[in-house]
């Protein structure tokens, strides 16, 4: 396949909205082909992806992920349409269910079945940006008889879905156009990546189609030792601190006794001994972090995978605006 480079901008250690719209105006330079941003508990998405669209000329934009819990999915697709608008057609959404550590300690919803809401929503979201008037009877939502008073998008964003078991994966292939994986490891990829092809034929679509981006944490920094400490810190986060769903996707991959040892010394209180478990073998296999020449050597080692399509390079929660400025330069596309 051939393979494009993204960026994920961090939404933690930036001190405004213009730091996220230099560190996309900057891998714009460097040739980074889009700027991804989540959305969790900090800055509102759609308002930092409309300050970018405008101040930069060529480099996609998109959403990962914009959680199905926290908007309804007639606003989602209103807010694509919009973006899509202002950013001239450079948007790609992707949307997810994101966790039930976020969805119901911040935003007081319960996390219910997230698979069938996230189903529902790229329906309904799909029709919004047809532009035809939306009908849709399902379990979550029912809506009849509202359509765009503007222009639909043209083109049409694509949608993707992130996931990380195989169901939500399986329906990445199936409703959406595209899937974003996160926090796999190289064999945890490729097995999965057969139930997003498994999906699109269960759709009758192209099992080789659709657009696969994987969100990579790294770290390139010459200090080789705070590299690694930074995406360590950063693993043993996800699988303690952000409930079981980090833990349950990586014992699925065949990392049980670490992923509950991880979990259980959080949960106690042992950071420091929960992110000392997470040893070298499964560091780098789920994540990049060294020297440049060794990130460099292994992003293009996880793009020559037969099952990405993207690779968009992460950065670690506890990682110093420098730090990931740094990481952006050492790994651009053009260096």
């Amino acid at each position: 396949m051939a393979t494009n480079r993204d960026v994920f901008l961090p939404v933690a250690a930036q001190p405004s909205v213009d730091a996220l719209v230099e560190q996309a105006q900057s891998a714009e330079e460097m040739g980074y082909d889009r700027a991804w941003l989540p959305e969790s508990w900090g800055r509102n998405a759609a308002v930092v992806l409309t300050s970018i669209a405008e101040r930069t000329e060529d480099i996609g934009i998109g959403t990962s992920i914009m959680p199905v819990y926290s908007r309804s999915p007639a606003l989602i697709g209103m807010t694509a349409a919009t973006l899509q608008e202002v950013a001239e057609g450079r948007l790609r959404l992707g949307l997810g269910p994101s966790g039930p550590i976020v969805i119901e300690n911040w935003h007081g919803v319960d996390f219910g079945n997230p698979l069938r809401r996230t189903r529902e929503t790229v329906d309904v979201v799909k029709q919004v940006l047809s532009g035809e008037e939306v009908s849709y009877d399902g379990e979550y939502f029912d809506l009849d008889g509202f359509r765009l008073r503007c222009d639909p998008p043209d083109p049409q964003p694509p949608i993707d879905t992130a996931a990380m078991g195989p169901k939500a994966v399986e329906l990445a292939g199936r409703f959406a156009d595209g899937w974003h994986a996160l926090m796999l490891t190289e064999d945890g990829l490729a097995e999965r990546y057969e139930d997003f092809r498994h999906g699109r034929e269960l759709a009758d679509k192209d099992p080789d189609g659709g657009q696969v981006t994987l969100s990579l944490t790294c770290m390139a920094l010459e200090d080789r030792e705070r590299a690694r400490e930074l995406v360590r810190g950063h693993s043993a986060f996800y699988l303690g601190g952000m409930g079981t769903y980090y833990r349950d996707n990586m014992a699925r991959q065949g990392y049980e006794d670490i992923a509950h040892e991880v979990y259980d010394l959080w949960q106690e209180g042992k950071k420091r001994e929960a992110t000392a478990a997470i040893d070298d073998d499964l560091l780098d296999t789920l994540a990049v972090g060294g020297t440049p020449d060794e990130c460099r050597e292994r992003v293009s080692e996880w793009e020559a995978m037969d099952c990405v399509d993207r690779v968009s390079v992460s950065f670690p929660r506890g990682a110093e605006v420098e730090e990931i400025l740094n990481t952006v330069e050492a790994l651009a596309p053009e260096a």
